[in-house]
């Protein structure tokens, strides 16, 4: 999940962004709410796309971001305990996943510290898997930390892959929000990595919310990048 500069965009590129962008917040979106459970009979979106580049910047032959990835994810509370989801992700080139997903908190709603258990079916790179995932999270009037832990588990292989991401929010006045994620991983046969990203998310109107930010890879992932999005709940 964090910055560089937008002079590499060429036109089409921007306007096929901002489009898409769009279209995604005519659905709705605003942040994923983890070990929390969505409030029954209420939605939340986010669409999110991110650009990445070497941080090498002697290999870069032009400002044009080498990879790029966009993600959708939606939720919806079924029940007070329930919440059901769609996790969408499609990179530039290759195949994306797609998983749906019920979540269940695990302890009493007036515990400060909230833990909830996640299962989702769905295809990674054309292949099915099973997704269990345990959430973990606290929240105060001043922001929140969390904890996500996923298997992404192929029902043929059973070659794993591992993650986690650890989170923590504040809340700034004016209703603007800044975002802190590490976001850690196991690929199965290949090496562990760890980013960080950093967004601030500002309202833009209604109940939509706009965020911009940046990555920067620490250990099994070279590159360095930005993220753009749109948050809403209805």
């Amino acid at each position: 999940m964090p910055i560089r500069r937008l002079s590499w965009m060429t036109m089409p590129a921007r306007a096929k962004t901002v489009l898409w962008l769009y279209c995604l917040c005519c659905a709705g979106s605003m942040a994923q709410a983890g070990a929390w459970p969505r409030e029954k009979g209420t939605w939340f979106a986010s669409g999110l796309v991110r650009l990445s580049w070497p941080q090498d910047r002697t290999t870069w032959t032009s400002f044009a971001p080498t990879s790029r990835y966009s993600s959708v994810f939606v939720e919806y509370g079924l029940t007070e305990k329930i919440t059901a989801g769609l996790d969408i992700g499609r990179p530039a080139n290759g195949e994306g996943k797609t998983i749906g997903f019920l979540r269940y908190p695990l302890n009493r709603s007036d515990r400060t510290l909230k833990i909830a258990a996640e299962l989702g079916l769905g295809q990674v790179a054309g292949q099915a898997v099973i997704r269990p995932g345990l959430m973990l999270g606290m929240g105060w009037k001043h922001g929140w930390l969390a904890a996500d832990a996923l298997a992404e588990i192929p029902v043929r292989t059973r070659a794993a892959e591992l993650k986690l991401d650890l989170t923590a929010g504040l809340n700034l006045p004016l209703d603007f929000k800044l975002v802190a994620q590490m976001q850690t991983g196991r690929p199965y046969a290949n090496a562990p990595y760890a980013k960080i990203e950093t967004t601030i998310v500002t309202p833009a109107f209604y109940n939509i919310s706009a965020q911009v930010g940046g990555s920067w890879g620490l250990a099994g992932d070279e590159t360095m990048g930005m993220t753009f999005g749109l948050w809403a709940q209805f």
